[in-house]
């Protein structure tokens, strides 16, 4: 099998685009899509084993990738990537900012290593990445940029530190999309909402329960899958969006859109896109779509 993209075969030919992130869950998911359209794909990440897994995947199923393990949370080691990045492959194209990571806590147990390292996690990093890919590659030829935030209009309780960084990263993507419109580079954002993805497997035994009722506060009534969302990175990379910049563009469900206090009816006619061929279901989930 390979990857059932919903765009057209070939869109990305040629091109070189990063995938931050990419040794597992969204990214894993996206890196094959744009791999299955012909990108040359660098992965980013802080672990070689699960780069260089999805890397073997990829050449497996015909595609072109690389592996370069790197802590975007240093700037040395990201400038140093890029750099690399460019030399290996002869130029950029596109920047897909999807790493990231938190952990569940209310504000008042949050002390400020933990903050700190969320937010250097959500924020800086992604910072960092798209400010290299800008200086050395995409000031010079354009190109456009993905970052992934979440849902977190309303707050995020539970979460603060990550939602406070992934505000900073949509406010972020606003301001780089005008100061860097002029170069032909593009800056966009995904919020995924509630995904049915691996990383759902490593919150603790006691959120479980909460994590099997998300999609009851949903109102198509069910989780998203990778897939959707890779489906929405992948388009704004796209010449379809070559008039699109500074946007935040919602994968949810509607979830983010009043739901908690209008009643959310039993729904139906809400068919799941999943055309990624090696996707892994959540086993918190069980067996169903969540």
């Amino acid at each position: 099998m390979s990857y059932q993209s919903i765009l057209r075969p070939g869109l990305f030919a040629g091109h070189v685009i990063i995938v931050t992130g990419g040794g597992s869950g969204i990214g894993r998911c996206n890196a094959h899509e744009l791999a299955a359209l012909g990108a040359i794909v660098a992965l980013v990440g802080r672990k070689a084993e699960k780069l260089e897994t999805v890397k073997a995947e990829i050449l497996e199923d015909g595609g072109q990738a690389s592996a370069h393990p790197c802590d975007i949370r240093e700037e040395d080691s990201v400038k140093a990537t890029v750099k690399a990045i460019i030399a290996e492959h002869g130029g950029l194209n596109g920047l897909v900012n999807n790493a990231g990571g938190q952990f569940p806590g209310p504000l008042a147990s949050i002390n400020q290593k933990g903050w700190e390292t969320v937010v250097r996690t959500n924020l800086t990093g992604g910072f960092l990445m798209a400010r290299e890919a800008y200086n050395q590659a995409l000031s010079k030829t354009g190109g456009a940029i993905v970052n992934i935030v979440a849902d977190m209009w309303g707050g995020m309780p539970g979460m603060g530190h990550s939602g406070a960084a992934r505000a900073g990263m949509v406010n972020f993507t606003q301001t780089a999309a005008v100061e860097w419109g002029a170069s032909g580079v593009r800056v966009n954002a995904v919020a995924p909402g509630w995904i049915a993805s691996s990383g759902m497997d490593s919150y603790p035994e006691s959120m479980k329960q909460w994590i099997r009722g998300l999609a009851d506060a949903v109102p198509i009534k069910r989780m998203g899958t990778e897939a959707e969302v890779s489906a929405a990175i992948c388009f704004l990379l796209s010449p379809g969006a070559a008039f699109i910049s500074g946007d935040t563009l919602r994968i949810d469900g509607g979830a983010s859109q009043g739901g908690r206090v209008w009643p959310l009816p039993a729904a139906k006619n809400t068919t799941p896109f999943n055309g990624f061929h090696r996707s892994t279901h959540p086993k918190v989930l069980g067996d169903g779509e969540g």
